[in-house]
């Protein structure tokens, strides 16, 4: 799979943490979009992605996006 870069103060909205509001809805739309669209066209999962991360207040750029689809297409 690709690197993602999430700068130190972001962190908490990344990693699974029942406190926070941001990172475990996001982990748990990635885990089901992974399961599910895994082999698929990245360009199929992109938007899924963008929803999940604007769903949960994530600022990931189209760069991290695309990487994170292409890596659940890739398998």
């Amino acid at each position: 799979m690709g690197e993602i870069s999430v700068e130190r103060q972001h962190l908490d909205r990344l990693l699974a943490d029942s406190a926070s509001t941001y990172g475990a809805p996001y982990q748990r739309a990635f885990a089901e979009i992974a399961e599910t669209r895994r082999g698929r066209p990245a360009a199929e999962i992109l938007p899924l992605l963008r929803r999940a991360a604007d769903d949960a207040l994530l600022d990931f750029t189209d760069a991290d996006l695309r990487e994170q689809a292409q890596a659940i297409s890739s398998g």
